[in-house]
C-alpha cells in the first residue's frame, strides 16, 4: 500500500521530522526517531499526530492574536 501522506513543501521535510521527534520526547517516547513506527502502537503514533497539530494550532491562534 503507498503512502497518501506527502509534504506539500519539501523544504519543510526535514523541520517537521525534528517537530516530530521534539512532540515524541515531550510524551514520552523515548528513541521515537530509530523506532520502527510500524511496531509502535497506533495510539502511540496518534498521540504523536494529535500533539504536533495541537501546538501547529496553538501557534497558529498565538499568531493571529499578538497581530
Amino acid at each position: 500500500m503507498t503512502s497518501r501522506n506527502r509534504t506539500l513543501i519539501p523544504t519543510a521535510k526535514q523541520g517537521l521530522d525534528k517537530f516530530k521527534v521534539e512532540v515524541a520526547n515531550s510524551i514520552g517516547l523515548t528513541n521515537y526517531e530509530s523506532v520502527d513506527k510500524g511496531n509502535l502502537a497506533s495510539r502511540d503514533n496518534g498521540l504523536v499526530g494529535g500533539n504536533m497539530v495541537k501546538k501547529m494550532v496553538e501557534d497558529y491562534e498565538n499568531k493571529l492574536t499578538t497581530k
